[in-house]
């Protein structure tokens, strides 16, 4: 586990979060349950703007996309079964979060700040 840290308006969040491998990158969290499923890093090194699906995630996650400063690019809740989720602009660094009881504060934070931004 890894301690992630990013602003939003000012406001400074510390997530654990577990940084993926190039095998955690193509599963993500498919096949995971709700609420046993931990947010997942997936650091790029460089910026491009892939999509990601939520083929067989059974339950809805957040996904929060980063640029090399960890500034938010972009934030959206994907429901199961997308075939593609794209993000707004090129990021870097992406963080899913499910939407469980773990996690239910920081996403109506994010979802809330980010909103209003």
């Amino acid at each position: 586990m890894k301690k992630f840290c990013f602003k939003i308006q000012g406001i400074k969040f510390s997530l654990n979060v577990k940084e993926v491998s190039f095998f955690g990158e193509v599963i993500g969290l498919m096949f995971s349950s709700r609420e046993k499923s931990q947010a997942l890093l997936f650091d790029f090194k460089k910026k491009c703007r892939i999509s990601l699906h939520s083929l067989f995630v059974f339950y809805k996650f957040l996904v929060v996309w980063f640029d090399e400063n960890n500034k938010i690019v972009d934030v959206k809740i994907v429901k199961p079964f997308r075939l593609s989720v794209l993000p707004n602009k090129k990021f870097v660094k992406l963080l899913e979060i499910p939407v469980n009881n773990k996690y239910s504060k920081i996403v109506k934070i994010l979802v809330g700040k980010f909103r209003k931004v």
